[in-house]
């Protein structure tokens, strides 16, 4: 499957692991098995050494009819068969410019970088758009990533890209222009927090009138709250803006 090497870059080829590597995976599987038990996410882990699947979470949010064990099974074999040729091109893409970034990056400073974007997986007529953040769990002491974990969830999106680098603790993020294959450093939204309350109650399942009766303001306020988050966060609707303040973890 000549194809499938295509996602692993030679700039992340790990070809030796010490024995403090491999020690310092020790059981961690089982914390993560936990974590997945109470997440509607599911959560795959990536062994680039091995070039497989090390683990699938049993939620079929991704797996397209599969078990867990199936997907595993096939590997990136999977995104072959479920991800459209234009979709797939892009991960390609994004999986050799995230890698470039990674490797400018200071290795102290390598774990605490997460990439987030949206593609399509389709299964017969039916598709659906989701988004996939990768980060890493373990580096090798060259820099390179051993295992990545990958959370997948469904995208609040349109269309797929929306590809974002962030680090942890920044107030910043960077936007990949794929066209030009260039990374725009963007500074992070800062919500007052009558605009943070309206998120946090939307996401709650509340109506416009719901919110304005439990903030005390009219209906018209709440709107005006609204329109301003909107053009703040460059989104249309409050999904797109429930989305973006949980990618930035702005709540």
């Amino acid at each position: 499957m000549d194809e499938i090497q295509r996602f692993f870059s030679g700039k992340n080829t790990v070809n030796y692991l010490s024995e403090a590597e491999y020690a310092q995976s020790g059981n961690y599987l089982e914390t993560l098995r936990a974590v997945s038990r109470l997440s509607y996410m599911s959560m795959y882990v990536i062994d680039y050494q091995r070039k497989e699947f090390e683990y699938v979470s049993d939620n079929p949010l991704f797996l397209c009819n599969h078990t867990p064990s199936e997907v595993m099974a096939m590997g990136y074999a999977f995104y072959f068969k479920y991800v459209s040729k234009e979709d797939l091109e892009m991960l390609i893409r994004v999986n050799e410019i995230g890698f470039d970034f990674f490797n400018r990056t200071p290795l102290q400073d390598r774990k605490n970088y997460s990439i987030s974007y949206d593609f399509n997986l389709q299964t017969g007529k039916d598709k659906i758009l989701i988004n996939h953040k990768l980060t890493p769990i373990f580096i090798t002491s060259e820099g390179k990533i051993w295992k990545a974990l990958c959370v997948v969830s469904l995208s609040s999106n349109v269309a797929s890209g929306n590809i974002l680098l962030s680090k942890t603790g920044e107030d910043s993020f960077w936007e990949l222009d794929l066209a030009d294959g260039v990374w725009n450093k963007m500074d992070k939204s800062r919500l007052t927090e009558r605009e943070l309350q309206t998120v946090r109650l939307h996401a709650q399942g509340l109506t416009i009138g719901q919110i304005a009766d439990r903030m005390c303001i009219a209906v018209d306020t709440v709107k005006f709250h609204r329109r301003k988050l909107f053009d703040k966060l460059h989104v249309k609707n409050m999904g797109e803006a429930l989305a973006y303040v949980k990618n930035n973890k702005l709540l």
